[in-house]
């Protein structure tokens, strides 16, 4: 299984793992530190950890987004019950930070990374009985509580483990290559998806009356990818907590009730930059959830798409976002993310207006919407690779995972609240998705604002950015003349 991988993702892999091998060699590691990784240990981590992200992209493309969406309008789930559903992932990250505490003091990131997600995706098999189990007795109210029950339980288990992931990247990959290798990384996983989601939608298309069963039949074989990927994970290389970020001379002989006694929390509250990009992805976040769940819902239910078809679409946004991936890592290394964030945001802003006038007409069907999903696939994946990396650039070398946590925690609250709040305003009289998509927008635009004042080492101005490209660009053409 490993070799079609492997073929699957060599075209894309073998110039831009050139490029990170001459990088690796180039670094220059801290001559003095508890964790010592080598380049050898660096480069084999990064190549595991791509294969790892592969298979985890089957998995979650089973169990979050389009397909999960269907299988839920499938047993008749209405838009407040598909957004309570879609929230719950989000709400149970106020735990991220019980479990950030919890992790930081532990001796194995790999170790408790692979206890807790191991038991989060074995946990999706329950639902998977119970649809083979209902197949024979036919509930869908039963089955729908199930998912519900699976939903919550997956999900609370992976809230312990989210932030120690972060922070486990955050050690082994270096701060210079952060941008281009999560790119990469990025890209290998928006090809599976690409492959992926339209085969899983015509695997369950083709069950034809029993379309129940065959998301089952999916489930069951991505829950297989998710386990297959946490074994990948083996041949990452290990961080202790409690030796990240010190110097053996220096901290050695630190007292333990000292560690103890240290309150964390109060210093990330007197971050104002940390807090400040709270409120942006806290707003952001609520404003991007507002309507983020139901493009689907609109295209399954009020205009009558078959799965099939929206799974295309879908597979159009992986695809441009595995194209320019790369594009946005590169520009992420140079210019900074803040810039990056700021300038695509408000086009991720207005993008919901794009929708309004849409419907099931040939145009809409074949032109307008798969452009929405191409444009959307672009600019959604850089800002995901871009929150992730300024994340990682604002928080401290001891104890990142705290920061994250707490990042997680509440913009998790605030996905909750918009794709919960997003439902019940779908469902009141005289509202439309059309009238949620332009409410969206609105706040999308005002969530920008505070990321203006966030400080981002090495982020270049967005004042110095503009005039620099439109020169590189004349002297390039003039070049060419």
């Amino acid at each position: 299984m490993v070799e079609p991988v492997a073929e699957l993702i060599k075209p894309l892999s073998l110039q831009t793992l050139e490029i990170l091998d001459q990088k690796i060699s180039q670094l220059v590691l801290p001559p003095k530190t508890a964790l010592t990784i080598s380049k050898q240990d660096i480069r084999y981590t990064l190549k595991a950890s791509t294969i790892e992200g592969v298979f985890a992209t089957v998995f979650e493309s089973a169990t979050t987004g389009l397909l999960l969406s269907n299988f839920l309008l499938q047993l008749g789930a209405s838009s407040v019950e598909i957004g309570i559903l879609c929230a719950i992932p989000m709400l149970v990250n106020f735990l991220q930070p019980l479990g950030a505490y919890i992790a930081d003091r532990t001796t194995s990131r790999h170790w408790y990374n692979l206890g807790i997600f191991g038991a989060s995706r074995l946990l999706w098999l329950v639902l998977v009985v119970a649809i083979f189990w209902g197949s024979a007795h036919p509930d869908r109210q039963q089955l729908l509580q199930w998912t519900l029950a699976t939903v919550l339980a997956a999900s609370v288990l992976a809230a312990f483990a989210t932030s120690n992931w972060f922070s486990w990247m955050a050690a082994v990959v270096p701060h210079r290559l952060r941008g281009r290798y999560f790119g990469f990384r990025n890209s290998a996983t928006s090809l599976v998806t690409l492959l992926a989601v339209p085969l899983m939608g015509l695997f369950v298309s083709a069950w034809g009356d029993n379309p129940i069963l065959g998301y089952g039949v999916v489930l069951f074989l991505a829950v297989l990818a998710g386990i297959i990927s946490l074994a990948y994970q083996f041949l990452m290389v290990d961080v202790n907590p409690q030796l990240y970020g010190k110097d053996p001379e220096t901290d050695r002989v630190k007292d333990k009730q000292e560690k103890i006694a240290t309150d964390f929390v109060p210093s990330v509250l007197k971050d104002s930059n940390f807090l400040i990009f709270i409120l942006y992805f806290s707003v952001w976040t609520f404003a991007v959830n507002l309507s983020g769940p139901f493009f689907n819902i609109y295209l399954l239910k009020d205009l009558s798409l078959d799965v099939s078809l929206v799974t295309i679409y879908s597979s159009l946004s992986s695809g441009a976002n595995l194209l320019l991936l790369m594009f946005w890592g590169k520009l992420a290394d140079r210019w900074g993310n803040r810039p990056l964030l700021i300038a695509v945001g408000l086009v991720v802003a207005v993008t919901p207006l794009l929708w309004l006038g849409t419907g099931n007409y040939p145009f809409a069907v074949w032109v307008w919407l798969p452009l929405l999903h191409l444009l959307g696939g672009t600019t959604l994946g850089a800002i995901a690779l871009c929150t992730n990396n300024i994340q990682m650039e604002i928080a401290p070398i001891k104890q990142p995972s705290t920061y994250f946590a707490i990042a997680a925690a509440v913009s998790g609250v605030a996905g909750a609240l918009g794709t919960t709040g997003g439902g019940f305003l779908a469902e009141l009289p005289g509202m439309s998705l059309g009238a949620l998509f332009a409410l969206s927008a609105a706040v999308r635009l005002v969530g920008l604002l505070p990321l203006i004042l966030v400080r981002e080492p090495r982020s270049v101005s967005l004042r110095s950015i503009v005039p620099s490209f439109v020169f590189s660009q004349l002297q390039r053409l003039t070049v060419n003349d």
